[in-house]
């Protein structure tokens, strides 16, 4: 069976991001886009384990995996949500640097219906590279690419509630185009400072 998606990312690897996104935008409780959130968990394989009711509070969202082991599965979901939870408090030290005119702007392209996805993804792209040269380099230009794209992707919630389901798809989507293979490291790595507990739990790069 082919498990592989249109941009190349396994089904696996579209778990990950979507969990991980989620867990961002979820870390920001009282956000305006709360209901739409919750919403969107409905609608993605995000579950509380033992339940089909949606649990927005962070402490339990899973996924089901078929191809793994319940607790590798479950071991691996915790991992992702705590480093969605370190990336989310990383975000909200790097929020000055987003201009409001930034946000409009993106929020007005999400709102352009002749846009293609691919536009959208080129839009947020070109936003990232006015941003990612105003941050300190030494987080490392993927980490801070990473921050900085689900932060837009909580800016924009934001701003306009409505657009949250394109922009968690946009997100995702460029997360799995341009920054899969530091995300599955990221993910790697963390897990093995799980089982290391002397080891950094979020390096910095």
């Amino acid at each position: 069976v082919d498990t592989t998606v249109s941009n190349g990312s396994s089904l696996q690897d579209e778990r990950i991001t979507n969990l991980l996104v989620f867990g961002f935008l979820q870390s920001c409780p009282h956000a305006s886009f709360h209901k739409e959130l919750e919403v969107l968990g409905h609608e993605l394989p995000v579950h509380t384990s033992g339940s089909d009711e949606l649990q927005t509070d962070g402490n339990r969202c899973s996924y089901f995996m078929e191809d793994a082991a319940e607790t590798d599965s479950e071991s691996q979901e915790a991992v992702i949500r705590d480093i969605a939870r370190h990336l989310a408090r990383i975000g909200d030290r790097m929020e000055y640097g987003i201009r409001p005119g930034l946000v409009d702007s993106l929020a007005a392209q999400f709102r352009n219906q002749s846009l293609s996805e691919e536009d959208r993804r080129q839009g947020l792209a070109a936003v990232l590279q006015q941003l990612v040269h105003s941050y300190p380099a030494d987080m490392g230009q993927e980490k801070t690419l990473l921050v900085l794209t689900m932060l837009l992707a909580r800016k924009v919630a934001e701003h306009s509630p409505a657009l949250l389901r394109d922009v968690f798809h946009t997100t995702v989507n460029f997360i799995n185009q341009n920054l899969l293979t530091y995300l599955r490291n990221l993910v790697q790595s963390v897990r093995a400072s799980v089982a290391a507990p002397h080891v950094s739990l979020f390096p910095s790069h």
